[in-house]
């Protein structure tokens, strides 16, 4: 049980229960034990070591390490200091000693044992961080933004560290009531108004913004001053991660743009999500992918029963399925490799593992390529959602969740009418089904597989250029965390029929997403790296909406989800249009396709515009359409 360090430790703790009750006694008898105080001394002394030994064995008190005392350490000494104290009062009078026992004694023997174990475990704490120069840093001279807990949280992990890599000088933080006052012995030296100033002083190289909550536009501030200042920055991972344990405050990582464009942190109802999905059975189609492996984090946190992935390609299936064990070696999760447009392979699934809720996220989402695939955009999109959406309708899931996306609103190409056409047949079978089948639609995600950022990453990687494909496009855009946390907020809202809507925020000029993506690289925007304007591609739009005229929109509970009021739908003129319609997609009849589409959606109008002819990949596509040349 005892290494040589913890056996040290005890044979202090017992030293210090010998001194305690030793000096409580003196204190009792005016510093001397020659008036009959040794009487009732020596029969108890041994059974308060006895006790108390035994009391602080059985504890915890010997697995916390000296260099690292906290409260909680101090909250666990009090516990078990007052259960020895309590315990020997229990055994001298079952021993018929209370003769022996006095009140005053045991009260003072009470507060110095707790005294001195408490200040033995700080001492070792003490004279490492204010004696010894070990953390003491040969790295770049450092200015930490934020002096809250973020703040406190770094730099107690820096003096924890051997040889921290960076040299603290100081903090910045825009609370006055701090200035002027120090934390963990470093001077809080002002606002950041006194930035600029600051780093000219100390010859600061580099700054850490310990401020993963701040809005967006904080962060964008302070990022300015250190650009106007010449210093280097850098910032802690997001709060969230650090709370659940997936990165270390000390983490410290480059300001990507995603932190500039950050949102408030979302609230969620965590009691309703843990009725919701706690021991459930529950399937994400599209489990691979960046919304669905997120929605298996975010569902895995709940405690489901099991939870089931389906995919058709083995890589992603692969790196999901082994994150999801490693983080949560209690859970159950079952890797299903199969094609969602296979009903027998869906079906299988869900007569041996019988799924209560189904996160459907499987879909072709790229615009431009779905252009060039009209067929399988359909086949895919619909006839994969039809499968599914039946499945869950037949075996009685118990919910029924699908992920859409703001273009199918009024689209103008395949991939979003596609969407569209899924949606309307969740609703209209949602209208006989006792399965509750709600939509939820969202913009673009930051960081998903085939998003702009990593684009422009890889292009300022290259050198350049930047491709924009106008200058005034604008596109609404969430973090995948925060998409994928609402998706499972509405579902625990709502009725059967739903359409939610999340709050975006406001649209964002994707040429100031490019230029502030060059600017925190290092490099100037036109000069270093160039921004070439390539023109819109089939299918794209200027700016995207959210709602289609005639939806009735209303507000939910949870101020980020709004919800279109559900739409009576005729399920058997809704069937057969969409059976039509798979099977014209079967057949590669792109013309018959098409047509059907349109009738599908109404409000599917594409435009196309070229500088020349269209690419005669794309002609012998789309024949049916008359191009502007």
């Amino acid at each position: 049980m005892f290494n040589s360090r913890r056996f040290f430790v005890f044979l202090l703790d017992v030293s210090l229960i010998f001194i305690a009750y030793t000096l409580a006694y003196l204190l009792r008898f005016d510093l001397s034990l020659a008036n009959g105080g040794v009487v009732h001394y020596s029969p108890t002394i041994y059974v308060v070591i006895v006790v108390k030994s035994l009391v602080f064995i059985c504890s915890r008190l010997y697995r916390s390490l000296w260099r690292y005392a906290s409260l909680n350490d101090a909250i666990e000494i009090l516990k078990q200091v007052t259960l020895a104290s309590l315990l020997v009062l229990v055994v001298m009078f079952l021993f018929e000693q209370r003769d022996h026992v006095s009140r005053a004694i045991f009260l003072i023997d009470w507060v110095l044992l707790l005294g001195l174990m408490m200040a033995s475990r700080l001492a070792g704490r003490v004279y490492r961080e204010c004696f010894i120069p070990s953390s003491r840093s040969n790295g770049p001279i450092s200015l930490i933004v934020g002096a809250g807990e973020a703040g406190n949280m770094l730099m107690k992990e820096l003096l924890k560290q051997q040889n921290p890599p960076y040299s603290v000088i100081g903090f910045i933080d825009d609370d006055s009531s701090k200035w002027g006052m120090r934390l963990h012995n470093v001077p809080i030296m002002g606002g950041t108004e006194l930035l600029n100033e600051m780093v000219a002083k100390h010859n600061v190289v580099k700054v850490i913004i310990a401020l993963p909550s701040a809005p967006a536009g904080v962060i964008r501030s302070i990022v300015n001053s250190c650009k106007l200042a010449g210093v280097r920055f850098k910032t802690l991972p997001g709060l969230s991660d650090i709370i659940n344990n997936k990165v270390s405050v000390s983490q410290i990582k480059d300001v990507e743009v995603e932190d500039l464009l950050g949102r408030e942190p979302v609230q969620l109802d965590e009691v309703l999500i843990q009725g919701y999905l706690a021991g459930k059975r529950v399937l994400v189609s599209g489990a691979g992918g960046s919304i669905g492996s997120e929605i298996c984090r975010q569902v895995a946190r709940f405690s489901p029963g099991r939870i089931l992935l389906l995919d058709n390609c083995e890589p992603a299936m692969y790196n999901i399925e082994r994150e999801l064990t490693k983080a949560f070696p209690e859970l159950v999760v079952v890797p299903v490799i199969a094609d969602l447009r296979s009903s027998e392979s869906v079906t299988a699934l869900f007569e041996v593992f019988l799924p209560e809720v189904v996160f459907h996220a499987a879909a072709y989402k790229h615009v431009p390529l779905m252009e060039f695939n009209p067929a399988e955009a359909v086949s895919n999109n619909i006839g994969g959602t039809r499968i599914l959406a039946d499945a869950a309708h037949h075996f009685g899931a118990h919910d029924f969740v699908m992920v859409s996306t703001d273009k199918a609103v009024n689209p103008t190409n395949v991939m979003g009418a596609s969407k569209r056409g899924a949606e309307i047949y969740v609703q209209a079978l949602a209208s006989r089904s006792r399965t509750k089948f709600t939509t939820v639609r969202f913009g673009n995600v930051l960081g998903s597989s085939g998003s702009v950022i990593p684009l422009f990453k890889e292009q300022i990687k290259s050198g350049g250029p930047l491709t924009v494909t106008h200058r005034d496009v604008v596109r609404y855009f969430m973090t995948i965390p925060e998409a994928t946390q609402l998706v499972l907020q509405s579902a625990c809202i709502g009725v059967s029929g739903d359409i939610f809507v999340l709050n975006m925020g406001d649209p964002v000029r994707i040429v100031d997403l490019a230029e502030e993506l060059i600017r925190l690289s290092g490099f100037v925007p036109y000069e270093d790296i160039d921004i070439s304007f390539t023109g819109l591609r089939p299918g794209e739009k200027l700016f995207e909406e959210l709602l289609i005229d005639g939806e009735g929109v209303k507000v939910t509970k949870h101020e980020k989800i709004m919800v279109h009021a559900p739409v009576s739908m005729d399920y058997d003129a809704t069937e057969a249009a969409v059976t039509a319609l798979i099977g014209s997609a079967r057949k590669f009849d792109l013309d018959e396709l098409l047509s059907l589409l349109k009738k599908l959606v109404p409000e599917f109008v594409p435009t196309y515009h070229f500088a020349g002819a269209a690419p005669v990949a794309f002609q012998l596509l789309r024949p049916d359409l008359h191009l502007d040349r």
